[in-house]
């Protein structure tokens, strides 16, 4: 999938009019068939399995919230398959409404700014619910999963469900991630697909329940590892590819710690530093060739790179400063190339600078608990992206080393790092 770019000065797209707000609207009956009948035949093609607990709870026509693990794009055509012909709504970031905001809005899409606070998000999903009686389907991860395990969920998810006293249902996917992981360059591998929907809470459970206990109960429904479910199921991934771009994820070497040497081709992972190498076998685990093995799990690997970030940044020593190619959203036409810059990253947030010395954007660690950060975005490059409501900075690193993964990182443990000094006093 592409989306549309267009070059323009950084004076030109400041002054563009900015994008105004629509109500939802309910999705159109014939697009979603024909989303239905086009994810039946993909579907088929991964032999997808479907398990419903406690569906019967829920009653006819009755609207409701679901939430749903995010791994690849076929996420959305299982969803389809579960719920026609009942109608709802996707949560989905505006980035996707560009070039086609028309048909986006007639499918039932309502917009938001990922790892942004957007209030108008939850009028929005609220009038889905009450007014247009469509149930609202959201991702509450807001980001695909690198390693094959859960991403951190807002704190103000349990909140916001109990705004909304609507049941809340989850489906949980299996097989996805390893049919099409993001590091993989969308290189589609043979894997069985299945989906498990299960009646989680009722009206009157999200009342009795504080914010809480809700905040629990979600945290352990989105406790996963899908390596660790190939693993134990031997499902076998044989492609000959499976390791290309995993140096994305796995950027530091456990052997000399280098970062940015990393190069993951074919099956086998290895540093150009010290050469060290690994082989990622057809069951999903790490099998050391030239030196005693550090890791045999790609989760245990992206957990000590964390560990690492957060003692550089406990120690002062973190520091991003990278050439960038800049992209800026301001409305739902396009995105615009807009120049060139530098963003940079330490203790006290994200620096972006640039156009000549015309932009100069800061943001603070406690502007948000992640980061969106995505590999080959719309197949236009690895991509970082800072910014608010009003204006999405998108910047694509130009320089040789893998970043993304490492700033993602940085930006939840910096913010842990700044909510636990605030606790402090």
């Amino acid at each position: 999938m592409k989306i549309k770019t267009k070059s323009l000065s950084y004076e030109e797209v400041i002054k563009l009019p900015k994008t105004v707000h629509k109500n939802p609207k309910r999705p159109n009956p014939a697009l979603k068939k024909l989303i239905n009948v086009l994810a039946n035949g993909d579907l088929k093609k991964v032999n997808f399995k479907e398990e419903r607990i406690g569906m019967d709870k829920l009653k006819k026509g009755e609207p409701c919230l679901i939430l749903m693990n995010h791994s690849s794009f076929i996420d959305l055509e299982i969803v389809s398959k579960l719920l026609y012909p009942t109608p709802y709504q996707i949560v989905c970031t505006t980035d996707g409404f560009v070039g086609k905001e028309g048909l986006m809005r007639a499918i039932g899409c309502i917009s938001t700014q990922k790892f942004v606070m957007d209030l108008n998000l939850i009028k929005d999903m609220k009038y889905a619910l009450d007014k247009l009686k469509t149930s609202v389907l959201m991702y509450p991860e807001a980001s695909y999963s690198f390693d094959g395990t859960a991403t951190p969920l807002p704190e103000s998810l349990g909140k916001c469900i109990k705004l909304l006293g609507v049941p809340v249902v989850m489906i949980k996917t299996t097989g996805a991630f390893h049919r099409d992981p993001l590091y993989n360059m969308l290189q589609i591998r043979k894997c069985d697909v299945s989906a498990k929907m299960e009646y989680v809470l009722s009206p009157e459970e999200i009342k009795e329940r504080s914010v809480e206990e809700i905040n629990l109960i979600l945290k352990d429904l989105f406790s996963f590892d899908h390596f660790k479910w190939q693993q134990e199921n031997k499902i076998k991934i044989d492609e000959p590819f499976r390791a290309d771009g995993l140096n994305r994820v796995l950027y530091r070497c456990p052997h000399c710690e280098t970062e940015g040497k990393m190069v993951g081709k074919g099956v086998k992972l290895t540093c150009e530093n010290c050469g060290a190498a690994y082989v990622l076998d057809e069951y999903g685990y790490l099998k050391a060739e030239n030196v005693e093995g550090r890791f045999d799990h790609i989760p245990d690997w992206y957990k000590w790179e964390r560990e690492c970030v957060r003692k550089e940044l406990e120690a002062g020593t973190y520091k991003l400063s990278t050439p960038v190619d800049i992209l800026m959203m301001v409305d739902r036409k396009a995105v615009y190339r807009v120049g060139e810059g530098v963003l940079e990253h330490d203790n006290k947030g994200f620096n972006l600078t640039g156009c000549d010395g015309k932009l100069n954007y800061a943001q603070k660690p406690s502007a948000s608990y992640s980061l969106y950060s995505d590999y080959y975005w719309y197949e236009l490059g690895d991509m970082v992206c800072i910014g608010d409501m009003k204006t999405s900075y998108y910047c694509f690193p130009k320089g040789k080393g893998d970043i993304v993964a490492k700033t993602r990182l940085a930006a939840e443990e910096l913010y842990k790092l700044d909510r636990a000094k605030k606790v402090q006093g």
